[in-house]
């Protein structure tokens, strides 16, 4: 069993899919810091000095003034601001997605097409039976056919 294991894990296509996995763990933490980072507080600002991972609904009946308060008391609350920040994530995670494996189709070379083979059988002009190409008498209706080169 663990040389199966061992045989399954070493396969190209598992090693492609682990360093893959690893990428996009790195990727997915770069456009997560350009996002909460670079966008977000830009975006913020234009819309009245808005930061968005502070944005919440408080479900209880008390009152807080930030998100870290609400949590640190134990409140219930609906993390919108954070939600937002999440789809823009994932918009432009799924942007540079599309644009790697619509440069990736570009890459791929089409197959090049296959030249047609010279013919190898003719129809017989008589009985219209097929037959071989450098035939000189039909082999179904014994017809003398004429040898055109």
């Amino acid at each position: 069993m663990l040389k199966e294991f061992k045989e399954f894990a070493m396969k190209g296509n598992v090693l492609d899919m682990a360093i893959g996995i690893i990428l996009g763990v790195a990727f997915g933490k770069i456009v997560t810091s350009l996002v909460e980072d670079l966008l977000m507080p830009p975006i913020g600002l234009l819309l009245g000095k808005v930061d968005f991972t502070n944005l919440f609904l408080n479900l209880s009946d008390k009152n807080f003034d930030t998100l870290a308060a609400a949590k640190a008391a134990g409140a219930a609350t609906l993390n919108y601001g954070i939600f937002l920040n999440t789809i823009i994530n994932f918009l432009i995670v799924a942007l540079a997605i599309f644009l790697l494996v619509r440069q990736v189709n570009r890459l791929k070379r089409q197959p090049e097409p296959v030249p047609a083979a010279a013919p190898t059988a003719k129809e017989c002009p008589y009985c219209l039976s097929t037959i071989a190409i450098k035939a000189r008498r039909c082999p179904h209706c014994t017809s003398e056919l004429v040898i055109t080169s």
